[in-house]
């Protein structure tokens, strides 16, 4: 349950009784809120003269659902870069896999300025599946998507792979990203609920949708407002492909929950020659927005080489969801 506290309630009042109830104390819109267990339903007597409103939940979805807030959360990466609320903003985030030299990363930026694209992505920290798989370029390779930042004016998301170096991504980037693979971290989680940074959550290959949205709802209980969920493809019986991209799911998260949803084509069919497809009918679903792997050359690329697209194929991929756009009232932005 959540319980909004009347606005003369100070903070010193609101912790004390936080600390009665076993809730989370959070600041929003000069009141402050209560987050409780999810078994309390009803507001005890001793309460009610401190209680503005409450919210009365069956699961422990609660700030991210849109009983709480019965609409899409606005997330603002910077003046021109919106995602979500009523903005009808599709933002289309494009780069590497992973950050291999500047060359490459030079290359990509140029790509997405070109275009009009205004969000680089690529991986510095890579949590591969296999030990002698390329990990990434660390810290060095944060520095070169700031160098890109700085000379190109774009916005930059990278993934965390671990708690030791959240105040690295926080520092290099504009959104923090959770790999699918660091989606349990609750290390990572935690410190992600410290900052309010944006950050870019994505759904572990064998979670259930309530599963993804309790892991946001531990950065959102922590006072970090800014969370974005991404749907990358869950792991069935299916063989022929990575993964099965799960647009059902999708559309639950769209009716249920308050936080904006971004697709990664990519990462669910693992194979290059499916993702403009996938990625066209992404856009006809009206998703916030689309995370689309390309490369100057994957068949060189260190990590993810099939699924990303050459600078050719994501630019007629780009130009094709205009129309789509258009035709469903939504801003590529």
């Amino acid at each position: 349950m959540i319980l909004r506290l009347k606005k003369d309630i100070d903070e010193t009042k609101a912790n004390a009784l936080g600390k009665e109830l076993q809730a989370f104390v959070l600041k929003d819109n000069g009141s402050f809120l209560l987050v409780t267990p999810t078994k309390l339903k009803d507001v005890e007597e001793k309460y009610r003269s401190v209680v503005s409103e409450n919210f009365v939940f069956n699961d422990d979805i609660q700030l991210a659902s849109k009983k709480f807030i019965n609409g899409v959360r606005e997330i603002k990466i910077s003046k021109d870069v919106v995602i979500g609320g009523k903005t009808n903003n599709t933002v289309v985030i494009t780069g590497p896999c992973s950050v291999e030299s500047e060359e490459q990363i030079d290359q990509s930026a140029q790509l997405c300025v070109k275009l009009g694209v205004k969000v680089l992505r690529a991986g510095a920290f890579k949590p591969r599946t296999s030990p002698y798989s390329f990990q990434g370029m660390g810290v060095d390779g944060l520095k070169l998507l700031d160098k890109m930042r700085s000379k190109y004016g774009l916005k930059i998301i990278s993934e965390v792979r671990d708690s030791t170096h959240v105040q690295d991504i926080i520092q290099y980037t504009d959104i923090i990203q959770i790999g699918a693979k660091s989606m349990y971290d609750h290390g990572i989680l935690k410190a992600c609920a410290k900052t309010n940074k944006p950050v870019l959550l994505k759904r572990g290959f064998g979670t259930t949708v309530q599963e993804f949205v309790q892991a946001a709802e531990f950065i959102l209980s922590g006072g970090n407002e800014n969370v974005i969920l991404c749907e990358r493809g869950i792991r069935t019986f299916e063989t022929k492909t990575r993964f099965t991209l799960d647009l059902c799911g999708v559309m639950w998260l769209k009716e249920h929950t308050n936080l904006p949803v971004i697709l990664d084509p990519s990462h669910a069919i693992g194979y290059a020659y499916g993702v403009p497809d996938l990625t066209r009918a992404c856009m006809a679903l009206g998703c916030d927005g689309l995370l689309v792997e390309t490369h100057p050359n994957p068949a060189v690329a260190k990590s993810d080489a099939s699924q990303q697209l050459n600078f050719n194929e994501f630019t007629n991929l780009y130009e094709s969801l205009k129309p789509i756009a258009k035709a469903i009232g939504r801003n590529i932005i």
